[in-house]
């Protein structure tokens, strides 16, 4: 009697205990659901626009890393759902060639479904008012913190007390300039103007798949660009065409390649063509598509593309690929380029800027192809083994305060 008399009592005490566990983590599994969901809104819509002060230089970092770390993501109450793809535009001060993609932008059907993220190395009121407007999607401003702007007179700007870029190593030495033990393969010294495209390109790519909290579990593409491109109209259908198609036909290529540089020579017969190849920096390197999987063999490699010595991003790609990256990158190609380059200003050339003469060739050519746009099913010509792509390398990324920045962009961003 007194055995079953303790049974009961110990099944009963068994009973108490599970509905204690079951209540405990209930109540703890909505409270951590309720702080996860109160994280996500904080990181998207509640995020505050920063008011941008361009006063000083010091407050303008102050600006920037306040923006970085708010990311206000523009017309998102207007686009609530979940990216169908991402497309990151690189600025710098071209603002007449940035109006004409912006205007680009809003001609793409399906436009409502992107994110256009807008990464800046130059800041100015102009070119931030007129990413300000845009209504047809949503948009997010990040901001490139290690400008030359914000450091006009030290590293990584151009410090008065760097080497000239021709001085010799021994006079260099003698002198006792800055960077003096450091210059490229080709006997120069670092100009600041020259690096900074390289520096922002390998930040940004950090910054988006790392630190831009909308994009936490986003595993589509993401479409590099640059403000003088201009995108056809059917530029998201045709990306999602492409997608589809190296599912099916092209499961080991790392990249979709929206673009070239025919602009748009030949379209009517190659409106929907495509074809594979290995990477090559004269030929993919504008409207690049990639997802994180190549994105994280890339970091694999932060040390190998940081201390090469080239200024352009995409010549160290190249040699990363095949290299550092043991099997090459394999490219599916749009061969009707969806990505013009109208640009006749950049690094190199800074006068006699034509935007308006390019705004006139870019109607004619659409006025031309309009009627092929859209093509209903893409054809794939395997193009032959993807190999490894040797180039002499173009120097200008010799010094080793530029090869520590680039690296530590994976720790400090």
């Amino acid at each position: 009697m007194r055995f079953r008399l303790l049974k009961k009592n110990f099944i009963v005490f068994l009973v108490i205990v599970i509905v204690f566990i079951m209540l405990f983590y209930t109540i703890r599994r909505t409270k951590d659901d309720s702080n996860m969901e109160e994280t996500d809104k904080e990181s998207t819509h509640t995020a505050v626009m920063v008011k941008f002060d361009y006063g000083t230089i010091q407050n303008m970092r102050k600006s920037i890393y306040d923006s970085n770390y708010r990311q206000f993501i523009q017309n998102g109450d207007q686009f609530p759902l979940d990216p169908e793809v991402v497309i990151v535009v690189q600025v710098h001060n071209r603002p007449a060639y940035l109006k004409m993609l912006i205007q680009s932008l809003e001609k793409v059907t399906g436009i409502q479904n992107a994110l256009v993220i807008f990464s800046h190395d130059y800041f100015s009121e102009e070119i931030s008012g007129m990413v300000k407007e845009i209504a047809f999607c949503r948009v997010l401003q990040i901001f490139f913190p290690y400008s030359i702007q914000l450091y006009p007179n030290e590293f990584p700007g151009q410090d008065p007390q760097d080497c000239p870029r021709d001085i010799s190593k021994d006079d260099a030495i003698k002198k006792g300039c800055l960077n003096a033990k450091h210059p490229d393969s080709y006997g120069h010294y670092r100009e600041a103007s020259i690096t900074q495209t390289k520096h922002h390109w390998w930040w940004k790519l950090h910054f988006v798949f790392e630190r831009v909290r909308i994009l936490r579990g986003y595993n589509g593409y993401v479409v590099f660009i640059e403000e003088d491109n201009y995108l056809l109209p059917d530029f998201h259908e045709y990306l999602k065409s492409m997608s589809e198609l190296r599912k099916t036909s092209c499961g080991d290529c790392d990249v979709l390649a929206l673009g070239n540089h025919n602009s748009l020579s030949g379209f009517h017969e190659l409106s929907s063509k495509t074809e594979t190849s290995g990477w090559l920096s004269t030929k993919h390197n504008i409207g690049m598509g990639i997802t994180r999987e190549l994105y994280y063999k890339l970091m694999g490699c932060n040390n190998a593309f940081c201390t090469y010595d080239d200024y352009n991003w995409d010549w160290t790609l190249q040699n990363l690929s095949g290299t550092c990256i043991s099997k090459p990158i394999k490219v599916l190609v749009a061969l009707g380029s969806r990505v013009i380059h109208t640009g006749d200003c950049g690094l190199h050339q800074k006068t006699d800027c034509r935007p308006e003469m390019a705004q006139e060739k870019v109607d004619s050519a659409l006025k031309d192809v309009k009627s092929i746009l859209f093509p209903p099913i893409l054809t794939l010509t395997d193009n032959g083994p993807v190999v490894h792509q040797p180039h002499m390398k173009n120097g200008g990324w010799g010094d080793i305060r530029d090869h520590t920045l680039c690296v530590n962009y994976a720790a400090r961003l």
